[in-house]
């Protein structure tokens, strides 16, 4: 995107044009999409980070802290002895973007909602586990009843919001902090079509699909921004004058969604924009030391990014031939184990860090952030080693793999430098192996990306995952359990793993719980269900006149900081 045209969407924006990006207005440039704004579909980061600014939780971390709460809508609560029943005393004068005063009546119907839709789309999952004892929805288990959601979620004659659970849940309040979470305005959500929030009508909205919703084309939050308008390229907001926390001083802010990396780069040189997506480490090499630039290196990395080998593939559109023939690969080409370790011995790894990470990366021995209880250091891992590869993929499906080859599609985020970096890597070192193996490598979109992915269509993808709390379940039961939220993507079901997951999410007792995730690495080892991505340090580029960014920065955001909280 040229200069040229970022003006041009100021002046529409603001009603001047202007060269740089003025002190009353906050420019961010990515290149991935917006799913989707209705909270309960927001399940994404690049989502996440615009809807975290519309709507509001419970409650939030504080600062910096990734594990310590404060009041955010709820000005307090109490956990009952038995700690499965939790009373929220709602923040007063609070106003929605639409005029409408917020009450309990609202915070029960989002939750209630959530519960309600919690299709695979959507990170509603975790919040029925903890309020109805199951990851489904009242399509997929019998034993959802409107009487159960409406015991699990509601108001009392005090106007205090009661959440009752039927075991006790330590991380219900971490969950709660998620965006997905959000209190929603129910007058203007039914104003607009949406679920009425009757015992009557409930039935008809169970896993439906949301992701672009009346709501989520018109939101209204409490948060301190509203939307003003958007269209495939272009996100809008300005600041609510109504907000509780006081109108934040930075006035307008502009979401541009910017492809080309070198364009968004270029943007922040110039002052077009204050803040984009730089790409991965090797970009520091163009921007440190420019004039109006300030670096923020050294952020503490809590995601987990792997290639994924989907063991049950949907779509024959992607099988080629179908068969172990050399012009294509079956529909469970990833179910062999030793398939799966070969492609596992096949990916650079050192090469990425040196790469891709300039050297600040670790290899990571499982799915889960190192600085995350249950981390541990000593099992073993994976290396580049192409004499195990072909080893492996000799012994893959009785010799057939290696002697008749195969052509693989796999896919990777557009825009995506670091991933597509990824898949190139283990692209040329699979193809250098055997002439018959081919990879084709295939960028595409973000929100089809998802879907295809989510509906097991993509024989191999390259995709991260950010915390929606601070707990070592949210990582290695949604990667590695047969009832976690990625299985559809990798299809990967072992019933040793199973058990060893279920015992870890019951179990109270902190050093057993260590011990059990210790069995999970080790088990994910021995049947290599994914090819674990180095970790980087995370670091962030801006321009030097905004303030308040490194100071309220907080990992455990979708996008960072809220922009309520920086000025220039």
């Amino acid at each position: 995107m040229k200069k040229a045209i970022l003006t041009g969407l100021l002046a529409v924006s603001l009603g001047s044009a202007l060269a740089v990006v003025p002190n009353n207005t906050h420019v961010i440039m990515q290149s991935a999409d917006i799913v989707s704004l209705d909270p309960t579909m927001i399940y994404d980061t690049s989502s996440g980070a615009l809807g975290e600014n519309i709507y509001e939780t419970l409650v939030k971390y504080k600062g910096k802290s990734v594990s310590e709460l404060e009041p955010m809508l709820a000005t307090e609560w109490k956990v009952s002895p038995d700690g499965k029943v939790y009373t929220f005393t709602l923040r007063k004068g609070v106003k929605f973007h639409s005029g409408n005063e917020m009450t309990c009546a609202d915070a029960e119907y989002s939750l209630r909602r959530n519960l309600v839709v919690n299709n695979s789309d959507s990170g509603n999952w975790f919040l029925s586990e903890a309020l109805l004892g199951t990851p489904s929805n009242a399509n997929d288990d019998n034993n959802i009843t409107w009487a159960k959601i409406a015991k699990a979620v509601a108001c009392n004659n005090q106007g205090q919001l009661v959440l009752t659970l039927p075991a006790p849940d330590p991380a219900m309040l971490v969950k709660l902090a998620f965006i997905g979470q959000a209190i929603v305005d129910k007058k203007w959500a039914i104003s607009l079509g949406e679920w009425d929030g009757t015992e009557k009508t409930w039935k008809e909205w169970v896993g439906k699909d949301l992701t672009d919703s009346a709501l989520s084309n018109k939101p209204s939050g409490t948060g301190a921004y509203q939307l003003v308008r958007k269209d495939a390229s272009t996100y809008v907001f300005k600041a609510f004058d109504n907000y509780w926390g006081g109108k934040p001083k930075i006035e307008n802010v502009i979401l541009q969604i910017v492809k080309e990396q070198a364009a968004r780069l270029e943007a922040l040189k110039k002052g077009d924009a204050d803040i984009v997506e730089t790409g991965p480490r090797p970009v520091l090499a163009q921007l440190q030391g420019a004039p109006g630039l300030k670096v923020y290196d050294g952020i503490p990395n809590n995601t987990a990014t792997a290639i994924f080998m989907q063991e049950n593939i949907k779509d024959p559109a992607v099988l080629g031939s179908g068969k172990l023939d050399g012009n294509g690969i079956p529909a469970n080409f990833f179910s062999d184990v030793n398939l799966r370790k070969a492609f596992a011995y096949s990916f650079d790894y050192d090469r990425y860090i040196k790469e891709v990470l300039q050297g600040k990366g670790t290899k990571r021995t499982m799915l889960l952030p190192d600085s995350f209880f249950g981390y541990d250091p000593n099992v073993k891992q994976y290396s580049y080693d192409p004499q195990l590869a072909t080893a492996f993929f000799k012994k893959a499906w009785g010799g057939q793999v290696w002697q008749n080859g195969f052509v693989l599609k796999a896919s990777y985020r557009a825009g995506s430098v670091a991933a597509q970096t990824a898949m190139e890597i283990l692209k040329a070192n699979v193809e250098k192996l055997n002439p018959k193996f081919k990879v084709e490598l295939q960028p595409k979109q973000w929100s089809e990306f998802l879907k295809n992915a989510q509906q097991g269509k993509e024989p191999m993808i390259i995709v991260g995952w950010a915390p929606d709390y601070a707990d070592p379940d949210n990582f290695l039961y949604t990667f590695y359990s047969s009832n976690g939220y990625y299985y559809p993507r990798s299809g990967y079901k072992d019933s040793i793993m199973d058990s060893l997951l279920e015992q870890a999410r019951k179990t109270t007792d902190r050093a057993k719980r260590k011990a059990l995730y210790s069995q999970v690495g080790n088990r994910a080892y021995e049947t290599a269900p994914y090819i674990n991505v180095p970790a980087g340090v995370g670091f962030v580029v801006y321009r030097d006149n905004i303030k308040g960014l490194e100071e309220n920065y907080n990992i455990m955001l979708s996008g960072g900081y809220y922009w309520k909280d920086i000025s220039k």
